[in-house]
């Protein structure tokens, strides 16, 4: 389970660093397309990339990991009630939604690991 846990941290933390360092102008279009603002962008992009981080520096420290865990389930549940709220089809909700449930199921494996 412990590799488990490991290769999931690495794949959202990689999916989620991808999204904003190399496909950094898709999210500029998204935010500006969904009428947010560039600062709430901006906040964003910070929270998701040290959640990132916490994700991969979680796998020698659990709590780093519930707490990157939890802060991208959160913000990736924001990403699926925006999506929502403008109508977009599911597909294009099925990354928030996918990396909502690994993130949510990170922290949750990894909280019970320090429990142990």
């Amino acid at each position: 389970m412990h590799d488990l846990t490991i290769a999931l941290q690495a794949l959202v933390a990689a999916s989620i660093l991808f999204v904003w360092v190399v496909r950094y102008a898709n999210i500029v279009e998204e935010f500006r397309h969904y009428q947010l603002p560039e600062w709430l962008r901006d906040l964003v992009g910070i929270l998701k990339s040290s959640f990132a981080l916490m994700l991969l520096i979680g796998i020698e420290r659990p709590t780093l990991a519930v707490v990157g865990g939890v802060g991208i389930a959160i913000l990736m549940g924001a990403a699926v009630i925006t999506h929502l709220r403008v109508k977009n089809p599911v597909f294009k909700m099925l990354p928030s939604l996918t990396l909502m449930a690994m993130s949510a199921a990170i922290a949750l494996i990894n909280y019970r690991s320090m429990a142990e």
